[in-house]
């Protein structure tokens, strides 16, 4: 064999291997449409679903920090436990912040029906098992009460709810570390996380222009109108930033990276789900019939 076929045969023996092991992206966006088949192979069906809303947070942080926030950390999850990652949803709830600028808040109705065909799209792509993945509070009743509609109809697929969060330890760790008051809304954490994602966009310089403490004008014991978060905090920021630091935010992110990988791969390895699901739809078409 001459020396010049060899060389070939190796150099293309050497494009075939790479082409092999070539990584499949967890981002739905840069998959092409050959390359999306195998990663819906690859994740096993699971696909998460980032979600946040726009609107402010404190004078020093961006519109998008929830939406940015949740992007970072469920592709850091994937990365650790494939899923493909779908485009950040950003139709959340978010009412009690209308008053402020770049606030955009749809009606529930919206919200719902955006989340209910987002949901059949990613299905109807191969997509059965979906995580929706919330990084703003204010999104856990709409997520709740999506997940309960699910079943006012049949559908071949399964959704899961989760919330940002870690371990009991973890959040211990964090709390231990903070040296303010973080409160619930652009305080040290989440500025802190902001910072290790994307510190370009975190003006912390900013952060004492405005007041980030309880106003407390609702004194009503147990008791939770809806303006609650308004007569607390009407600048919309809720804490103390001046402490947060880029290590914090690391820790903290990469210790929600991992809790939502631990998730997918329970959701991944989740067959009663599924199961109790398509039971449940069969017995519902005749409920007479249901044993008592």
């Amino acid at each position: 064999m001459k020396k010049t076929t060899l060389i070939v045969i190796l150099l293309l023996g050497c494009l075939c291997c790479r082409a092999q092991n070539e990584k499949l992206s967890v981002l739905w966006t840069e998959l092409t449409g050959p390359d999306f088949a195998k990663a819906v192979e690859k994740a096993e069906g699971v696909c998460i679903i980032p979600m946040g809303v726009l609107e402010k947070h404190g004078p020093h942080l961006p519109l998008a920090t929830d939406c940015i926030l949740a992007d970072y950390i469920a592709k850091m999850a994937a990365e650790m436990e494939y899923a493909i990652v779908f485009p950040t949803f950003y139709v959340g709830q978010i009412n009690e912040a209308r008053h402020q600028p770049g606030t955009v808040a749809y009606s529930t109705e919206l919200c719902l029906k955006m989340l209910e065909e987002t949901c059949a799209e990613v299905a109807r792509n191969g997509c059965k098992k979906i995580i929706l993945f919330s990084q703003h509070g204010g999104n856990n009743a709409l997520v709740n009460l999506f997940c309960q509609s699910q079943l006012n109809s049949e559908r071949d697929y399964i959704v899961y709810e989760t919330l940002f969060g870690s371990k009991p330890e973890v959040r211990a760790e964090i709390e231990k570390r903070i040296k303010t008051y973080s409160g619930e809304h652009a305080g040290e954490q989440e500025t802190s996380e902001l910072m290790a994602a994307r510190a370009d966009l975190v003006k912390l310089d900013q952060a004492s222009t405005q007041n980030g403490e309880a106003l407390g004008r609702l004194p009503l014991e147990k008791l939770r109108p809806s303006i609650f978060w308004y007569a607390d905090y009407p600048n919309h920021f809720a804490g103390e930033p001046s402490q947060a630091c880029i290590e914090l935010g690391e820790y903290a992110n990469l210790e929600g990276a991992k809790f939502l990988a631990e998730k997918i791969r329970r959701v991944k390895g989740d067959n009663v789900g599924p199961a109790l699901q398509a039971e449940f739809f069969e017995k519902s078409k005749h409920p007479v019939d249901t044993e008592q």
